[in-house]
């Protein structure tokens, strides 16, 4: 059973990181099964301290869930080796039902394709009686696709000069026949037998399982002739024979396509839309073979099944969410656009912080709180309520976060002074990285517009972020896709944020959300330290009033 994918937002932040690792944990506690914790982007300095403090790995890094090779039921088809014969390479591709094998190195990468086209082309182009020795067929594959026994000679030896000779004539005549080197096809009479061996032949095939006299396995082995009996009659040795080619000869070895487990699916069946080839090589990572892919396996691809944290929004979501099926919401914010194809859990609380909302089910469903937990839950709710100073806070947040402190056994004022100083390091940030470690974007009507917070316990540090800030802002707008770019820079300590606004018409949505005069692009709002509850709502409508 394939795991469920647990992730937040895109820019995430303590809480959207947190709870996807809480919330993973709880339902693995709940079900038995797997779910993986995600991030839809990079981690910011005061989450980064959060998941040292309590020695937890960073989640995996998703960047779209757009269904990929991997999802897909491709053949875990076994490779074969190159000296491995037409004939035991035919059986492997019948029993499995597949008209393409690939060649395998001996560390599993690719050497070469082989289909049923190019073993129908070799036995029906005209093959002269040289094709084995071109081959260098191993004494081994001729024994084996003759149902033989090698009985004197090198079992590891090769066919590699002259031709394939069935002796049928008088020895009288076999002289006219028989070169130096050649492989000869006889039945049961010694001075034919022996005749070939005096004609240097390099290889014997002695039908109708014949025994062959001591003597003259001694004359071979003293000539270098290699033996083989088989059971079958000479027709019947010679029709099969050149089934104990090597695939390798054989195979292809150029202009192989072949997809990796990372390839987008839709990629991939763009590309094999135009081919008339059926199956493909799959590689991992590391370049190995792994399987074979099919154009019918691409009709059947496995959505994702994602549980979406700390967001409900399909701007905010990670990439290709849309290929995905998501069958649980837990968040917080107000209700917007992912939609769904079946009836799912969806759970939305008024209340401070995602975390708070995992904390309570740990309570519902009677599982423990672990220390570890414990502090990261704890860690996402002081972070989203601003440690209690945000207008979002409830009482419930308050209590569950001093509940959670005290399993933890951390201070909740020394640990969210460090988390917010940890987070509040932005002198040494580009302004792209500023503005991005907390961006969400929204939509009002017909306009697109992009909120970003930044937090500080400084006014000198934010002070000079704002000097940078406003230009990149000018700059960045024309290809953002938005009409309008707001970023808050809040003051935790003084409970204020200065928010600074670029775009058509951002002038006069500040001044009437706010009903008040702002000045060189920028506005402070006292007692605002809120994004979803101060700040979004009275853009919303002033928004909507302008259109």
């Amino acid at each position: 059973m394939k795991s469920t994918i647990v992730i937040g937002h895109k820019n995430p932040d303590t809480d959207s990181i947190c709870s996807a690792i809480c919330y993973a944990y709880l339902k693995h506690r709940m079900t038995g099964e797997e779910y993986v914790p995600c991030r839809a982007g990079d981690i910011n300095g005061e989450t980064k301290y959060v998941l040292d403090k309590f020695s937890v790995p960073a989640p995996q890094l998703l960047e779209s869930l757009e269904p990929t090779v991997a999802d897909v039921p491709f053949r875990r088809i076994e490779g074969i080796d190159a000296p491995l014969s037409l004939k035991r390479a035919w059986e492997h591709m019948r029993d499995e039902n597949i008209q393409t094998v690939p060649i395998l190195t001996k560390r599993g990468k690719i050497k070469g394709i082989l289909t049923l086209g190019d073993q129908a082309r070799f036995y029906m182009e005209d093959q002269d009686a040289s094709a084995l020795s071109k081959a260098k067929t191993p004494y081994s594959n001729i024994a084996d696709t003759l149902q033989g026994e090698i009985v004197t000679g090198n079992p590891d030896g090769k066919f590699t000069k002259g031709k394939v000779v069935v002796a049928a004539a008088n020895p009288d005549l076999m002289g006219e026949h028989i070169s130096q080197g050649d492989m000869v096809i006889l039945a049961d009479r010694s001075e034919s037998q022996l005749c070939a061996i005096e004609l240097e032949a390099s290889c014997l095939i002695v039908c109708l399982g014949a025994r062959v006299s001591p003597s003259i396995m001694k004359i071979a082995e003293d000539a270098g002739c290699t033996i083989i009996t088989s059971p079958l009659d000479t027709y019947t040795a010679a029709k099969l024979i050149n089934q104990s080619v090597p695939v390798g000869h054989l195979m292809r070895k150029s202009d192989i396509i072949t997809f990796s487990l990372e390839d987008a699916v839709a990629d991939v069946k763009a590309t094999v839309s135009k081919l008339r080839i059926r199956y493909f090589p799959v590689l991992d990572p590391d370049g190995c073979y792994v399987g074979m892919i099919s154009q019918r396996n691409l009709l059947d691809v496995d959505r994702r099944k994602v549980i979406l944290v700390d967001h409900n929004e399909k701007g905010q979501a990670v990439d290709g969410i849309r290929s995905a099926e998501v069958i649980e919401v837990i968040d917080h914010h107000r209700i917007d656009s992912v939609e769904t194809t079946s009836p799912i859990y969806f759970r939305n609380q008024p209340l401070g912080c995602t975390g708070t909302i995992i904390s309570l089910m740990y309570r519902e469903n009677r599982i423990e709180i672990e220390p570890t937990i414990a502090g990261l839950l704890c860690s996402a709710i002081l972070s989203d309520t601003l440690m209690f100073r945000s207008p979002t806070c409830t009482l419930i947040d308050e209590n569950m976060a001093r509940e959670l402190a005290a399993i933890a056994g951390i201070d909740v004022e020394k640990h969210a002074r460090a988390m917010f100083q940890a987070g509040a390091k932005l002198g040494k940030k580009t302004p792209d990285e500023i503005f991005h470690i907390d961006c969400k974007a929204f939509k009002a009507d017909q306009y697109k517009i992009t909120i970003s917070q930044v937090t500080g316990v400084s006014r000198h540090d934010l002070a000079r972020v704002k000097e940078k800030m406003l230009p990149y802002m000018e700059s960045l707008l024309p290809n953002s896709g938005m009409h309008m770019l707001f970023l808050m820079m809040t003051n935790i300590i003084d409970r204020s944020t200065e928010l600074l606004f670029v775009g058509q018409g951002a002038k006069g949505a500040v001044e009437s959300a706010f009903s008040q005069e702002s000045s060189d692009n920028s506005i402070v709002l006292e007692g605002v330290v809120s994004r979803k509850k101060q700040v979004l709502g009275p853009l919303m409508t002033a928004l909507e009033q302008m259109n």
